[in-house]
């Protein structure tokens, strides 16, 4: 999808006064608008900068768009659109009130919000499909029937969405390879994450679904970097699904990290010898023994990383030992290849360096010789050899094995000595370690072959599927405001408190173990009274939730006060307070709005975003897979659990 947004074709949409910022900036601090307040209050703030725009998603609903310049030569502009989304607007729909990306990630105790706002990056077909660019204006009072909400379409370059309350959820990234007209994803990304922190975002989830070439970005970053692609931002394990937790993801994480290289070929090398070739061009490439298949992946991705565009790299070049040393080069030249030798008697197999030495001196006598060549000859290629080197991890002996890599560079030269002699045997382009990469993700990941279905590597196809069925990934921005200066305060008011609330109950105590809303940052004047506090948590809780817009305080938890006491003296700065009051309404009071009672035979407890399937008797729902319905299948009419057909298979023997 390109990112590249054409507004000159939408000739009435040109509005010569309106201001054009820099995409490169914008959302830091200073870029529009200093960030100095509440979530609430940072939105205010930055929609003030923007152009206002009329019906663009209905009647009632405002928005605001922003002109970003995201380079001049050649020019280069997108359009930030702001919806903000009342809950009034939505309630007349009969969908569920309750926001679904919430309830996957685990936040669907939290209550409904008034308001919801969406970050939008339109692509050219949603523009098109939504404004209709070659006969209406944005501004067009009567849009014609039909004109797509923009909220609703699919494809948008970037669309994310914040709670009023703070807490967030990027639906969708949508970048392309860097272009003369388009977004790179860490483009957007970076973008995104400036809104975030600039906006003073509490949370933000996303359900991690990108990918590269049909590979899947969250597990071949699992396996390269220990984290998927999202994590650079710091996004990290938020909630996988089928019941997985962060413990069980990190060992599957760990466990195909840590698959030994040299087992792995060796396996593989008997039915397919293109993985075995792979693995010796890489380890030619490298400066370090790699060990592990992580290893094998991080250097991958971090050469494809640095090499240019257009222009390559020798992938390997003949031994280089170094001759500035006490020994001639022909003495030098001579220990190589009695090891080489010494190495191609051991019939490719690893073995110690002892072993080497040992079976080198029969032919040279000077040991402090064998010792200079065998440090210097570790993954250098010699003739149609490479000589690989590396530390055994369970015996912490350095080993030395032979693999003939005839096949990879058939024209081989002789051992040159003098590095200034070698000449490249090959090149390597920006492309190729992309399409190795891709070649050993199908056979060692996706397709495991037989041969790995034993000992170390059966751990493969169990690690992978949970590294994939962990989609959901959050990062905390700030749990709680800062209260550090003057942030979040204005008019004099200095006196900065953590305030939250819970309905009246009899069961106060049963109440208070319920999750509560999050804290908010409540800003009085010095000489404030109880009262005053109790009118500023009302005022702040009714703005942020739909269940809480008639709220009412009537005393705060653990604390005795007057109304007319001053709060200052009374409680410290910073302190976190618990109001209970009252409050007429009661939609949105129960939890997460879920529609049964979710017990997988996979521990899951919730409903996480997989297909599920209720039991016709007892009404309990599991997840379809874990019944074994496969994806490809319809769900069937009539569905019966294992508890409930046993129990009428019991009820039927009986006389």
């Amino acid at each position: 999808m390109s990112s590249y947004l054409d507004l000159g074709g939408c000739r009435k949409r040109r509005r010569g006064g309106e201001k054009v910022f820099k995409f490169k900036n914008f959302g830091e601090n200073g870029c529009p608008v200093e960030f100095d307040g509440s979530f609430r209050d940072n939105v205010k703030a930055l929609v003030d900068y923007g152009h206002l725009e009329v019906n663009l998603c209905g009647n009632g609903v405002f928005s605001w768009s922003f002109q970003l310049e995201v380079h001049r030569h050649p020019p280069l502009h997108v359009v930030l659109f702001i919806v903000e989304e009342q809950m009034q607007a939505s309630s007349s729909s009969s969908i569920n009130l309750h926001c679904k990306h919430c309830q996957y990630v685990g936040w669907g105790h939290h209550m409904m919000c008034n308001k919801k706002y969406h970050f939008l990056l339109p692509s050219k077909d949603t523009v098109a499909a939504c404004f209709n660019c070659d006969e209406t204006s944005f501004d067009d009072p009567n849009p014609e029937k039909g004109k797509f909400n923009l909220v609703e379409l699919k494809g948008h370059i970037m669309h994310g969405v914040f709670h009023s309350n703070g807490f967030g959820h990027l639906l969708c990234v949508n970048g392309m390879e860097m272009g003369s007209d388009q977004l790179a994803g860490y483009q957007i990304m970076e973008f995104w994450d400036r809104l975030c922190t600039g906006l003073q975002a509490r949370k933000v989830s996303l359900n991690d679904s990108s990918k590269k070439r049909g590979m899947e970005l969250r597990l071949l970053y699992g396996v390269a970097y220990g984290h998927p692609w999202f994590g650079r931002w710091g996004y990290k394990f938020g909630r996988g699904c089928y019941g997985i937790n962060q413990p069980i993801y990190q060992k599957a994480i760990e466990a195909i990290q840590g698959i030994p290289l040299c087992l792995l070929n060796h396996h593989l090398s008997i039915s397919n010898n293109d993985i075995s070739v792979i693995f010796s061009r890489y380890q030619a490439l490298s400066d370090h023994s790699m060990v592990t298949l992580g290893d094998l992946f991080h250097f991958m991705l971090e050469l494809r990383s640095r090499l240019p565009k257009e222009n390559s790299i020798d992938s390997c070049n003949p031994a280089t030992v170094e001759t500035n040393c006490r020994w001639s080069p022909k003495r030098v030249e001579a220990a190589t290849r009695v090891i080489v030798e010494a190495l191609k008697n051991a019939e490719f197999r690893w073995v110690s360096r002892q072993e080497v030495r040992d079976a080198a001196r029969a032919y040279i006598g000077d040991t402090g010789l064998l010792d200079f060549v065998l440090k210097s000859l570790g993954n250098h290629i010699v003739g149609n050899y490479l000589v690989r080197r590396c530390l055994n991890p369970v015996t912490k002996v350095l080993e030395y094995c032979l693999e003939d890599i005839s096949t990879v560079y058939p024209n081989s030269e002789a051992l040159i000595i003098n590095n200034s002699k070698a000449k490249p045997r090959c090149k390597i382009t920006k492309v190729q370690p992309m399409k190795d990469i891709a070649y050993l993700y199908k056979h060692i990941l996706k397709d495991q072959k037989p041969t790995l279905s034993t000992g170390v590597f059966s751990a493969i196809p169990m690690a992978t599927r949970i590294i994939l069925d962990t989609k959901f990934l959050v990062k905390e921005y700030t749990e709680e405001l800062s209260m550090k200066g003057n942030s979040n305060c204005s008019n004099g008011k200095t006196f900065k408190l953590l305030c939250t609330v819970i309905s009246r109950s009899d069961e106060i105590d049963e109440e208070l173990k319920k999750p509560l809303p999050p804290y908010e940052c409540v800003c009085l004047k010095e000489n404030a009274t109880f009262d005053e506090l109790k009118q500023e948590v009302e005022k702040n809780f009714r703005e942020v939730y739909w269940r809480l817009r008639s709220f009412v305080v009537e005393t705060i938890v653990n604390l005795s006060v007057k109304g007319l006491d001053l709060v200052m003296g009374s409680v410290e700065m910073g302190q976190k307070l618990v109001f209970i009051g009252s409050n007429e309404d009661q939609i949105g009071m129960d939890d997460g709005g879920g529609s049964g009672i979710v017990d997988c035979l996979c521990g899951a407890k919730e409903d996480d975003g997989e297909r599920l399937i209720s039991c016709d008797i007892c009404e309990v729902w599991q997840h379809t897979r874990c019944v074994r319905i496969p994806n490809n299948e319809e769900i069937p009419h009539v569905f019966l659990c294992k508890q409930c057909e046993e129990k009428i298979v019991f009820l039927s023997s009986l006389p």
